[in-house]
């Protein structure tokens, strides 16, 4: 994993340093989406020297170069997920417990048609990202109640 890092790290033309290789490998690790102090807090482990906003600063360069996944959750925070599907695709985020699914569906076709007909400009890129609650915690939230 850590060849792959590297590898993404360089396309970017991003220096390969042991703190971006470790926080790639903090998100890769995870099960749910983190935001920037989960990831500096998980760091101080192994950095003695580590500053929140290197931390910060790390997170947005990665999600720039499309490495890492940033998500601004509908509380108004921002979080980041590494997702390891590297094909076109889109998320399913849950706002209960943090998990992000992979959507396959794309309805890019469909909007670049109508931003051509209806306002006659044209789709550079497109991001999709749809909040909800999971199955898992609909179920605990129908259980509880």
């Amino acid at each position: 994993m850590r060849e792959q890092f590297s590898d993404a790290l360089k396309t970017l033309s991003l220096k390969v340093t042991p703190k971006r290789l470790a926080i790639l490998e903090i998100l890769s690790q995870a099960l749910v989406y983190l935001s920037p102090e989960e990831v500096w807090q998980e760091m101080k482990n192994s950095f003695k020297k580590i500053g929140l906003p290197t931390v910060y600063r790390n997170l947005e360069e990665l999600s720039q170069g499309g490495v890492v996944i940033k998500i601004i959750h509908p509380n108004r925070k921002l979080y980041y997920y590494y997702c390891h599907n590297s094909g076109h695709h889109h998320h399913f985020v849950c706002i209960t417990c943090r998990k992000v699914k992979d959507i396959a569906f794309c309805g890019v076709k469909e909007i670049e048609e109508e931003v051509k007909t209806m306002l006659k400009g044209h789709v550079l890129s497109h991001l999709l990202q749809v909040y909800g609650i999971c199955q898992e915690c609909s179920r605990a939230s129908t259980i509880s109640t």
